[in-house]
């Protein structure tokens, strides 16, 4: 393809060239059968969902809504990078991976000097910041600690206390001093971790903590747990769709920290396929499980890759009904990434 050409091509889809911030775009309409699924799902769910966008500013910030879409608002309001927020406990607080400042690209996770991990309340007020030098924050089921990587490690920390304890130091744990931990899941029991290995690697997997035993999945990344620990899920590099990348969401059932549905040489098992839409937009990612196992919300695009720049679109799915029942519940060519689902009980 000529030069000429590439860039009138990013041009229309409203990328920038040199990929040096995200597309602020502009809302959309809803096809007749995105309308109908939207609408089916109101009074079926309620809660919120937390994602990351950059709709308004070309960095990013969170944003929150309704679970059925609906009453969609900013959360945080800043001029650095704003994203991987996930849900206290009990749904009323916020924690998220800020850059220090400005436009700082997703593919810089690896390097943690340029984050902090913060909180926000739900109502978008009390922004605390809870660790220096951080990445890939969760809460615990307590809502009283949290877990982070700092690039090859990942540590557990008490918010009242300050106090940081190592949970594995993967230079060691896999006698590489190149690999990097991202997106580390710690089980509720305490366990087991789920963890994309990156840099030198590239694979995802589950450690298991006391018996110091890597239980590789396979590739992919994005690897978490169902809240029960029954099922962990994850994103592979298979799939439908028309882009170049083709992906879809992956489970497994588990036993000491074990998948039991095996990926090999003749393909995947039925059953470990959870999603994988079909037509164009069907490059899933940033899937996440609600706390009581029941739904799902992603985001999917149908064209590109790069998870802080091109038009993923979210949506939501009970799990176990028909795949046409999924319902897409942002409308927007902005980039739109890493939500998180909460649910009332």
């Amino acid at each position: 393809m000529h030069v000429i050409s590439v860039v009138f091509a990013l041009t229309a889809l409203s990328i920038p060239l040199f990929a040096d911030e995200a597309p602020t775009g502009v809302p959309v309409s809803p096809s007749s059968e995105e309308a109908a699924a939207l609408s089916a799902l109101k009074g079926k769910i309620k809660g919120k969902i937390v994602w990351s966008t950059s709709r308004v500013h070309s960095t990013h910030d969170l944003w929150v809504m309704n679970a059925d879409g609906t009453d969609a608002k900013a959360l945080t309001n800043s001029q650095t990078v704003d994203w991987f927020p996930r849900f206290s406990p009990d749904g009323q607080t916020v924690i998220f991976t800020r850059s220090k400042g400005g436009w700082t690209p997703e593919n810089d996770a690896n390097y943690p000097e340029k984050w902090d991990l913060w909180t926000v309340g739900i109502d978008g007020q009390n922004e605390k910041k809870v660790a220096d030098n951080a990445t890939w924050g969760t809460f615990r089921p307590d809502g009283k600690s949290i877990v982070f990587s700092r690039g090859a490690k990942v540590f557990e920390k008490e918010l009242e206390s300050g106090t940081e304890k190592l949970l594995l130091d993967g230079a060691v744990a896999f006698k590489d001093k190149d690999v990097i931990l991202q997106e580390p899941n710690l089980s509720a029991d305490g366990k087991y971790l789920a963890i994309t290995l990156r840099g030198s690697m590239r694979e995802t997997g589950i450690w298991d903590l006391a018996q110091k035993k890597w239980n590789k999945s396979g590739d992919g990344c994005q690897i978490d747990f169902f809240a029960d620990g029954s099922r962990a899920y994850r994103v592979n590099p298979t799939g439908n769709g028309g882009t170049a990348a083709p992906s879809e969401i992956l489970w497994f059932t588990l036993k000491n920290g074990e998948q039991q549905e095996k990926i090999g040489f003749f393909g995947i098992p039925k059953a470990a396929k959870l999603m994988d839409l079909p037509g164009r937009r069907s490059h899933e990612y940033f899937p996440r499980v609600s706390q009581d196992g029941k739904w799902l919300v992603w985001g999917a695009t149908d064209k590109g890759h790069d998870h802080d720049i091109y038009d993923y679109e979210l949506y939501v799915w009970k799990i176990g009904e028909p795949v046409k029942t999924a319902a897409r519940v942002t409308f927007h060519t902005a980039n739109d990434r890493w939500p998180d689902i909460w649910i009332e009980k």
